[in-house]
Formats: C-alpha cells, structure tokens, sequence
C-alpha cells in the first residue's frame, strides 16, 4: 500500500488554526480530493477542530499531518489520517456542552464525522488522530432541534 504523509508545524497561536485549514484545502486538492467534495469539508472541519484543541488546551506548538492511503491494487481510494502532534502529556479530555456553550463540542464532532478517532503517546506529549474512509458513503441531512426545529443548513455526516 502506498501512503502519501504531508506535514505542517503549528505555532501555539490560535491564528495558526486558518492556516491549517488553508494549507490542508491545497494538500487535499493536490491529493485528489476536490474542494467541491463533501469529504474535502468534514476534513477541513476535523483538522480545524483538533488543530483548535492542541492550540487553546495545550499552548504548545504542534504538528498537523495527513497521510493519503490507496488499497494495494484497487482503484478505491483509502483512508485519509488526520493527526495532530503536540508536547503536553494531558490526555484529551472529551466534554459535554450544553445548550448555550460556545465550546466544548470539539470532541464530539470529531466523533459524529471521523469513522475512527483516537490518541496516543507520542514521545513526551501525545498525537490525536481521525481517520476518514474515502470509500465509505457520505449522508446529507438536516439536522432537527428538539421540539422539531430545523435549521436552514444542511449537514453532511458519515454514515
């Protein structure tokens, strides 16, 4: 199996979360992935969320890195790996936001639109990682408030 791995440093400056996600639209587009694809978005999105989580709860400087994979001998594409290298030990820490929270949804995003997360040590701080299947159906829906209110933007999600 081939593997494409393209890497990015990241200062510890939450400025550096818009480069990552336009440096991450170009990879992805040089990788095959057009910026029209619904994919393209849930992964800019991923590596926003957890570029933004190594920034503000660590505050130490990191490293973005995708890694493009091909089944050996298939025409399918394989998995996009996201990862996000960063100096602190503190395991992540999933949290549950209520209602009016203006954070604490990052996690769990992740969760709903990777097909598989997870974090390891990574010498002296850790590596969070996402992987997103190319092959794998993307679903389009609304998604409903409780009591029934819809919002005017459309979600896509993995399925």
């Amino acid at each position: 199996m081939q593997v494409l791995q393209v890497q990015l440093e990241i200062g510890p400056d939450p400025a550096e979360v818009g480069r990552a996600r336009r440096w991450a639209r170009s990879r992805l587009a040089g990788s095959g992935i057009g910026e029209d694809e619904p994919l393209a978005e849930t992964l800019v999105l991923l590596i926003s969320e957890l570029v933004t989580n190594a920034v503000v709860h660590t505050g130490c400087p990191a490293v973005l890195r995708m890694l493009f994979g091909a089944g050996a001998g298939t025409a399918q594409p394989g998995t996009v790996r996201v990862e996000v290298a960063d100096t602190s030990a503190r395991p992540p820490r999933p949290r549950h936001a209520d209602g009016d929270d203006t954070n604490g949804r990052g996690l769990e995003l992740v969760d709903g639109l990777a097909d598989r997360w997870g974090w390891q040590r990574e010498g002296a701080g850790k590596s969070i990682w996402c992987e997103v299947d190319r092959c794998a159906p993307v679903v389009t829906g609304v998604v409903r408030e409780p009591g029934g209110y819809a919002p005017s933007c459309a979600v896509t999600h993995r399925a």
